[in-house]
């Protein structure tokens, strides 16, 4: 039901049949984002996926939410590190609406004077709402120092500084130089027919001319960093310990996954049950697996009371030793399994997550990867693999921590991420 193409110019076209839905989410992917950006026009990405909605050469942005709203439908956008992408989810039977729309935001922005300065003016509240948001802050914090003066340890969303100092001639140059035909991945699922869909688009993309794009990229270099970040309005204190991880494309990702959910990724989980149900001190306990196309970490968050900090990490350093230390059962390894194998299944129920999935696959592998590998790979995990990762991974000497809080009676040291 998944079919390729890719045009003469260079586009790559994507779409999965799901005959038994009537949605059809429809994505426009760029493979640039932030760790593509020199550190003077950070944020320029998420800038520019700001401003395409602002308006294009053919309609205002209010005409734009008019017409997604007048047919039910939903149209937005992200930026992240390594890409972009603007998306819309609707009834199969308005999908030559949404081709026209998301094609007409894609390719023909306007980038007027005045819509720059606005939108500038709400990113830097977008920047402020991170300062108000400590468990986003806290991560933002740990990634600039941990992968300090590499473009994955910068924001997305820029600083005010480098926001300030974006002009248009950067955006215009940045848009010209990223938006094109070889750097776009178009991904539908839905009620569609290939065919049909490839015609559709053909009209809008195909006469963009190809030309090259500067995709390279070098991996950052770990920085074991310890720093904390005074808030004494927080109630909380927020803790962020990472370690590097392994890339998105490693082959040994699904042992990553299930190590992830055994430690932290469930209710069921190591963290949840000795920091969370077990002591108490946290409502919010988790670790998560954060890869990207040569690198990546695995992060543990926990918000606890500014007194029961040292407490809290050293559970968590404690729970990573035992991790190197000692096998993890059958029982629970079948529990992490079967969790990590419903979930990945049913976040593809949904169009839009098949979408997305279509995308995130090509990019990163060239290829979709079936159903059934991915739950063979899963299963295929075994203990002592688990073991051995966790035993090169937990490396107590590329340990990083950050945190955020108020920081008077958080008395722990660097030599207590000894693993």
């Amino acid at each position: 039901m998944i079919r390729k193409e890719v045009f003469g110019n260079g586009l790559t076209v994507i779409t999965e049949a799901m005959p038994h839905v009537r949605s059809i989410s429809l994505g426009v992917w760029l493979r640039t984002g932030s760790r593509h950006e020199a550190a003077q026009v950070n944020g320029i990405s998420h800038f520019i996926e700001h401003l395409v909605f602002k308006g294009t050469m053919r309609r205002s942005a209010q005409e734009i939410a008019l017409i997604i709203d007048s047919i039910g439908g939903q149209v937005d956008a992200f930026t992240g590190k390594e890409y972009t992408c603007f998306y819309t989810r609707v009834l199969d039977e308005h999908l030559p609406i949404a081709i026209d729309l998301l094609s007409d935001i894609v390719l023909s922005p306007r980038f007027a004077a005045d819509d720059i300065e606005k939108e500038r003016k709400v990113i830097f509240e977008e920047i402020r709402m991170v300062e108000d948001s400590p468990d986003e802050l806290v991560y933002d914090l740990f990634s600039q120092h941990y992968w300090k003066g590499h473009p994955l340890g910068r924001p997305i969303q820029g600083t005010k500084r480098s926001v300030a100092g974006l002009k248009p001639e950067h955006l215009t140059r940045h848009f010209g130089g990223s938006y094109r035909p070889e750097n776009m991945v178009i991904a539908a699922a839905g009620n569609l027919r290939h065919a049909r869909f490839v015609k559709a688009l053909s009209k809008a993309f195909e006469p963009l001319e190809a030309g090259r794009v500067d995709g390279r990229i070098t991996p950052p270099r770990d920085y074991p960093i310890f720093v904390r970040r005074e808030k004494g309005e927080l109630e909380q204190l927020h803790i962020c310990l990472g370690l590097p991880a392994l890339p998105t494309t490693s082959r040994q990702r699904y042992k990553l996954l299930v190590l992830n959910t055994v430690l932290g990724g469930t209710m069921s989980s190591r963290l949840w049950q000795r920091i969370r149900e077990g002591s108490g001190l946290a409502y919010s306990v988790f670790s998560s697996v954060n890869s990207f196309a040569d690198c990546g970490f695995l992060m543990i968050y926990a918000a606890t009371n500014p007194s029961a900090g040292d407490m809290v990490l050293r559970q968590i350093v404690e729970e990573l030793v035992r991790l190197k230390s000692e096998p993890i059962g059958d029982k629970e390894l079948r529990v992490a399994k079967d969790h990590l194998k419903g979930a990945l299944m049913l976040s593809l129920e949904s169009s839009s997550s098949r979408m997305s999935n279509l995308a995130r696959q090509d990019i990163y592998f060239g290829r979709q990867s079936t159903n059934e590998e991915v739950l063979r790979c899963v299963e295929a995990v075994t203990t002592g693999q688990l073991q051995a990762l966790a035993r090169k991974l937990l490396v107590g000497e590329r340990c990083g921590l950050a945190v955020v809080g108020r920081l008077s009676r958080f008395k722990t040291r660097r030599s207590a991420l000894e693993l």
